[in-house]
């Protein structure tokens, strides 16, 4: 019984497995490692998958789906001849192509399947990706983000510590992670994407363009000129990768017309779209709070990484060559060979651990005194918290005699608690007070594999209940996953070593002349808000600091030059770089009462 994982791409989907103590690659019925993500059913409604597929794309595109992959967890349906299906069950078809095909390579059964998506699906994408295996008749218990994947591929390849841009552009998505690898961790600091942004985007535009300089309106195209028009489009962008220049030719309305293409065309074309990369960009880097001049290696990922336009743009923004690999298509999919292997304990990888984050805010509804009929989003867990993780925050009730409060369990960005994506609803009962007088802590719980524990406990009684957002998982092994999550029920502040090193501070405090004290005040503030915010990769990286600075203090001699406090403050500004969040924090410590409906 082998595990394998799954690359499911918008434009090709292909198959890895760890064995002999590599990844290998899994050549499909036609002997090639990509699969095309085509999906078409024929005249004896025969469900056709991959290659065969593709080429019906252009002679019966009303029988053919392809890029369905965008559409994954909305409502779109794909009628197809006289059925119809959704995103989830046209991909299941290539998951359970490519399982096949596995079966046929390994010459064994297949336990369990690990489903990469980008890094940017929602919960309702994620469990439909999930549900996508479970059709095709394969366990599914986790899926990995793309950009994660491709990072581990990278740092295996190269054991070399660094800080790696991940850019993953395929056919259909665009999934920007900035990881740091050291040791056997390979950790997630940040991720943006756009899930409706890709290389199809570039076809489009060709199109659009190639009919505007023929003067033919797009109504005017037929399904089947249209599909044509994509396929020359697709075939003149590659073209591109190697020459000059390159003809777009095609047949409309029974007229053989011809357009010439370079890159510089296309990129004035294009500008919106390099605007829109721009933006993710930008997003992924001041979300983790990283530099430029921070980042060691950018590494590109996907089918359309291969276009010129792209690596001479990233080149131009990041000030540094990308690295680009004639296989950067296949780069996910040797990641989650890796995967595999600690999955399965392989001796080469097993010590290895891939961390993720929250790639979407989790938060809850709150009252809103100007505008009752639009709850504000309350986040509990930021986007791009390292995960596992648990989070608490407080909340307060709004009017006299108050007898219960209903919590929406909300994932998102947005302002409007109805503008964000709702997981589900939990309700709780309170005692009678004047408002404000009660209050409910609120816990959410996240692990790396989708499942949100939510707590509510009322703080004057005590009483507890708890609700679990899980990404559709059995139940045995969803009370295995409890069991595990309530492990991570405990504030930072709780945890012993803060607390001994909090403790210390505060006798440094007392025992400190005044002149001083100023100075270790300014800690105590800092470590407290870190703590509050329960981020551990910072609280580690800030304890690691304080350590440093109480043993300095402790050991100060008034007689030693080498312990000067100009110098020591010189020092400790040094090794640990304050952002200018860091320095106001005390003003915004307290922050506003946030109150619930």
């Amino acid at each position: 019984m082998a595990i394998i994982g799954i690359d499911l791409g918008t434009t090709n989907s292909l198959g890895a497995v760890y064995r002999n103590n590599q990844v290998e690659l899994i050549p499909n019925r036609y002997g090639s490692f990509l699969t095309p993500s085509v999906v078409s059913i024929d005249e004896d409604n025969n469900i056709l998958v991959g290659q065969i597929a593709k080429e019906r794309l252009i002679s019966h595109p009303e029988l053919t789906a392809a890029s369905f992959k965008k559409d994954m967890g909305s409502d779109k349906r794909y009628k197809l001849g006289k059925k119809t299906f959704s995103p989830e069950e046209l991909s299941s078809f290539v998951v359970r192509t490519i399982v096949e095909d596995a079966k046929t390579y390994l010459q064994e059964e297949i336990e369990e399947v690990i489903i990469s998506v980008p890094a940017y699906f929602n919960d309702k994408q994620r469990v439909a990706t999930k549900r996508a295996g479970a059709l095709a008749g394969v366990e599914t218990k986790r899926i990995i983000n793309e950009p994660s994947a491709a990072a581990m591929a990278s740092y295996f390849d190269t054991s070399k510590e660094q800080l790696f841009l991940i850019f993953d552009f395929g056919g259909g998505t665009l999934d920007i992670s900035i990881v740091e690898c050291f040791d056997t961790m390979v950790e997630i600091l940040s991720v943006s994407g756009d899930n409706q942004l890709g290389g199809d985007n570039f076809h489009e535009i060709m199109v659009d363009s190639f009919l505007t300089e023929h003067g033919i309106s797009k109504k005017n195209v037929s399904s089947k000129e249209h599909a044509v028009l994509l396929r020359q489009a697709e075939i003149c962008k590659q073209k591109l990768t190697t020459e000059k220049t390159s003809k777009m030719s095609a047949v409309i309305g029974g007229n053989q017309l011809q357009s010439e293409y370079t890159n510089q065309r296309l990129l004035d074309e294009s500008g919106a779209l390099f605007a829109r990369i721009k933006k993710v960009l930008s997003h992924a880097l001041t979300d983790g709070d990283i530099a430029l001049q921070d980042i060691d290696t950018v590494v590109m990922v996907g089918g359309s990484s291969k276009m010129p336009l792209i690596q001479s743009y990233l080149q131009h923004l990041l000030k540094q060559k990308p690295i680009v690999t004639g296989n950067c298509d296949e780069m996910i999919a040797k990641g989650l060979g890796l995967v595999c292997a600690v999955k399965e304990r392989q001796s080469e990888v097993k010590d290895y651990i891939l961390t993720d984050i929250c790639p979407f805010t989790l938060g809850t509804a709150i009252y809103n005194s100007a505008d009752p009929d639009h709850s504000y989003m309350s986040p509990i867990v930021p986007r791009n918290t390292v995960l596992p993780c648990s989070r608490v925050q407080r909340f307060y009730t709004i009017r006299d005699n108050q007898q219960k409060i209903d919590f929406e369990i909300l994932q998102g960005e947005q302002v409007y608690a109805e503008d964000n994506l709702e997981l589900d609803k939990l309700e709780i009962a309170v005692p009678k007070a004047k408002k404000g007088q009660e209050c409910v802590d609120v816990r959410f719980t996240y692990d790396i594999n989708g499942i949100l524990m939510v707590d509510a406990t009322v703080v004057s009684t005590g009483k507890t209940i708890s609700k679990v957002v899980s990404q559709n998982i059995n139940e045995v092994d969803l009370n295995k996953k409890i069991r595990e999550l309530e492990k991570l029920k405990v504030h930072p502040k709780d945890i012993t070593e803060n607390r001994i090193l909090m403790g210390k501070l505060y006798s440094l405090y007392e025992e400190s002349p005044i002149y001083l004290r100023e100075n270790i005040l300014e800690f105590i503030r800092k470590f407290e808000r870190l703590l509050e915010e329960q981020d551990p990769r910072k609280i580690k990286k800030y304890l690691r600091f304080l350590q440093m600075v109480i043993s300095e203090y402790e050991t100060y001699d008034p007689f030693d030059e080498k312990y000067a406090f100009d110098t020591f403050d010189e020092n400790w500004n040094e090794d640990f770089d304050e952002t200018e969040e860091d320095i106001d924090f005390y003003d915004t410590l307290g922050g506003e009462t946030k109150w619930t409906s």
